[in-house]
């Protein structure tokens, strides 16, 4: 499979962006900040109202996003990908930020389960339709040389999204409760992220497209065949569905277990969400200075160190010092994943095998958040359920450990 890039214009070889070049930027920047920051990591705020209210239970609330991911990603991933590549991706961007507002206006309004589930199947194509696909081929069209220093600055969003989300919801619960605090940052997400998606350009004018042949052609099935391909596979997906389980629960174990003001546990969010851009930044910077492998290592690493921090949450100062490290390791772990696999494999086959491998992360990031909950339900606190998480993350690390140490051309 043979890859294709755009090659943008002279100034951005110089280092130099043009005004168009700037827009797209932004406008991945903001369509990242507002369909992951704000909509992915501001929901779990609400959990727990939603469980005074209406009596949910924690798998309940946290099913929700199991159940839009398993049925939103098999049957529209693959639209999603042709609608792109035969349309370009700013008209299913704009579908996506609408989608993501409404989801987010709807469960504000929301009486029963069934339109619980309704909405949050509205979050998921938001999120397939608006988030870090479209984006991802939007940078990859306009930008060659440049093009992870961009992808880098774009996916920022998400920390600094997740960083103010905590704190804006808090503010607007305290002023309109927590549907009116819902249906603002729904407003809010379409406000931001919207505008630059409308006046985007999808290509550059006279784009000239230069297909790279200096890479070997591997087939696809010797990949399959291969091991390093399953533990690349289970290793991400379990630390996945362990960052996943902790962050969706995280607020639940504040707020009811600890008994957390709603400030002191938007306070910790944030401090996770700002480690993270920290961590992005730095595991980002360790993966051009040495293999990727010792990296991903380093950040499963974290991930696993990070979660028996909890079990010490009610003595002063562990909270905030767990929010810090597995900060570091959030803002890494996505990231690291397709850097790996471009490592292994190369990046002919960059699409099917993340295809595979990001579909098994879905998993792990949808169920990961179900399976502690459940625990909790079940055995009336968290201890089971961080148990199960920390048994993931060390699983994913051993995987990880078990990848060839030899550094291929990617």
């Amino acid at each position: 499979m043979e890859t294709t890039a755009i090659q943008s214009s002279p100034g951005a070889a110089q280092g130099k962006l043009s005004k168009p070049q700037f827009i797209i930027g932004a406008t991945a920047f903001l369509s990242l900040f507002s369909l992951v920051g704000i909509m992915f990591y501001g929901l779990p705020f609400f959990f727990d109202f939603w469980i005074k209210e209406f009596g949910w239970n924690r798998a309940t609330i946290t099913s929700g996003g199991a159940v839009g991911k398993v049925i939103i990603g098999p049957l529209f991933g693959f639209i999603a990908g042709w609608v792109i590549d035969k349309f370009g991706p700013r008209r299913l961007m704009l579908t996506g930020i609408l989608l993501g507002g409404v989801a987010l206006i709807g469960l504000s309004i929301m009486t029963s389960l069934w339109q619980f589930y309704l909405f949050y199947l509205c979050n998921a194509l938001g999120y397939l339709f608006g988030g870090p696909l479209p984006n991802q081929v939007l940078i990859s069209r306009w930008f060659s040389s440049s093009r992870g220093k961009v992808m880098g600055i774009a996916y920022l969003g998400i920390g600094i999204g997740g960083m103010l989300v905590p704190q804006i919801a808090k503010a607007l619960n305290v002023e309109f409760g927590w549907r009116g605090g819902l249906m603002w940052l729904g407003i809010l997400m379409i406000a931001i992220a919207f505008p630059m998606a409308w006046f985007v350009k999808e290509n550059p004018e006279g784009a000239k497209v230069e297909v790279k042949r200096d890479e070997p052609k591997v087939p696809f099935t010797n990949i399959l065949k291969g091991w390093p391909f399953y533990f690349l596979l289970i290793g991400s997906m379990c630390s996945i569905g362990a960052v996943s389980g902790t962050s969706q629960n995280l607020k639940l174990f504040m707020s009811i277990d600890l008994n957390y003001t709603q400030q002191h546990a938007a306070n910790v969010m944030s401090v996770v969400l700002g480690a993270s851009i920290l961590g992005r930044l730095l595991m980002g910077w360790l993966a051009d200075k040495i293999q990727k492998k010792y990296v991903m290592i380093l950040i499963y690493t974290l991930v696993a160190i990070s979660i028996p921090l909890l079990f010490a949450a009610r003595t002063e100062g562990v909270m905030y010092l767990f929010a810090f490290v597995f900060g570091m390791a959030l803002g890494g772990d996505y990231m690291i994943i397709p850097l790996m696999a471009a490592e292994l494999f190369g990046v002919r086959v960059m699409g099917r095998v993340m295809g595979i491998i990001i579909s098994a992360d879905g998993l792990g990031e949808a169920f990961g958040p179900m399976l502690a909950a459940w625990l909790r339900d079940k055995s009336g606190n968290y201890a089971y359920g961080f148990t199960a998480l920390i048994g993931l993350a060390i699983i994913g690390t051993l995987a990880v450990l078990m990848l060839p140490s030899r550094k291929q051309n990617a």
